[in-house]
């Protein structure tokens, strides 16, 4: 694996950096030119910070993903107007070149368009996932070797390992900040031109190099919400972007009974219990009581939200597309036994994943696993190594048998 940090508390606040980074390019650090994306949060600051510390030729890029107008007036959230000029006074303290780039209308096309027609399908999308694999890993990468880089360096909290016949992620040291679920669609080549200068650092430590570095952004909280959506108000966006999304409907229950009414289904997932307006049912082992309703379906075509009792959300089998692999062979014909997380903040279940031919695949889980939901990730974890992320897919199927 290849070094990253050691370090040494010399007192309560400050570091002093024993052995300063090594990206693992060759020749001298001065000699390499290296891009740090630079949002304008702590994290991706002290990157920056870090990797010009260790005296490489460091040029700052920060993308401007949605115009500035509305990007001014967001707090929270990366890549907004505050966030730039934040990245810019980051720059301007360590030393370093850089540069905005507008990326706005990669942005909406390979993203927020895609958000839009997910929830219209009545999926649940991970904007997140879909902004590293295209905007970051594809866009800004191509750019940074254009600009004669020799690396693209990222605050995500994932690391970079020299395997023994490919180049290897595995999930950062903090397990609280770990990154790995949202960047299991990076590719083995992209992986090759990637680093990650804090996947050996936990969240308490970068805020500490931070202050003592003196960076305005030492204190800055990180952002909450996915960062085009303000307040967590997905309808907005998509009502926006897509107006025939948003029509009010019917929320049945199982044998097609009307129950309730709603005013569009992209404010539903499957395995919600919050937010219906419509209270429990009868429970059948409790006289007197009443069980919860979750939604077990959602139909955008008939504009209908199914709900039904917790039991009969359990999924054992999930179809999945677009599988990203990285392990060190093909999938096995007899199938890959793997552990898999189905939720960023799950831990991985067991199951055995099969290939149905191109980047297609399906997953028989070891046991029933409750509220999955159809365009979320399936990330793949190996069962002989925790920290290796073997890749993932986007489920596009559920069922049980």
């Amino acid at each position: 694996m290849a070094a990253l940090l050691k370090i040494e508390i010399k007192c309560e606040k400050f570091f002093v950096m024993e052995e300063k980074i090594d990206l693992g390019l060759p020749g001298a650090n001065w000699e390499n030119r290296v891009v740090v994306a630079m949002s304008g949060g702590v994290d991706s600051s002290v990157a920056a910070a870090l990797v010009a510390e260790a005296g490489y030729e460091v040029v700052g890029i920060t993308l401007q993903l949605y115009d500035h107008g509305s990007a001014i007036q967001r707090k929270g959230a990366c890549c907004a107007g505050a966030d730039i000029h934040d990245a810019r006074l980051v720059a301007e303290k360590i030393g370093i070149p850089h540069y905005v780039l507008d990326y706005e209308s990669k942005f909406k096309e390979s993203v927020m368009e895609e958000f839009a027609d997910s929830y219209a399908r009545g999926e649940t999308p991970i904007p997140c996932i879909r902004c590293n694999q295209t905007v970051k890993f594809r866009d800004l990468l191509q750019t940074a070797k254009q600009l004669g880089a020799k690396a693209l360096c990222t605050g995500h909290y994932v690391q970079r390992a020299i395997g023994r016949s490919t180049v290897e992620l595995r999930k950062g040291i903090d397990q609280k900040k770990d990154q790995s679920y949202f960047l299991f669609a990076t590719t083995s080549d992209q992986l090759e031109y990637l680093r990650f200068p804090l996947g050996g650092l936990t969240k308490d430590e970068t805020r500490q190099h931070a202050n003592r570095i003196g960076l305005n952004v030492a204190d800055k909280p990180d952002s909450q919400d996915i960062c085009f959506v303000p307040n967590g108000k997905y309808a907005d966006i998509v009502s926006r972007l897509r107006p025939d999304a948003i029509e009010p409907g019917e929320i049945v229950d199982m044998d097609g009974s009307v129950i309730g009414k709603h005013d569009g289904v992209v404010n539903f997932t499957v395995g919600q219990r919050k937010g219906l307006g419509i209270g429990g049912r009868s429970s059948l082992a409790e006289p007197g009581a009443t069980d919860p309703l979750y939604v077990v379906d959602v139909n955008p075509a008939e504009r209908r939200v199914v709900v039904g009792p917790r039991s009969v959300l359990g999924r054992n089998l999930l179809k999945v597309s677009e599988i990203n692999w990285l392990g060190d062979k093909p999938i096995s014909g007899s199938g890959e036994k793997l552990m898999i997380k189905l939720r960023s903040t799950q831990q991985p279940i067991s199951g055995t994943l099969f290939s149905e031919g191109g980047d297609n695949g399906k997953i028989v889980l070891d046991e029933l696993e409750f509220g999955v939901a159809i365009g979320q990730a399936a990330v793949f974890y190996s069962q002989e190594d925790a920290t290796r992320v073997l890749g993932g897919g986007w489920m596009t199927e559920t069922s049980s048998y």
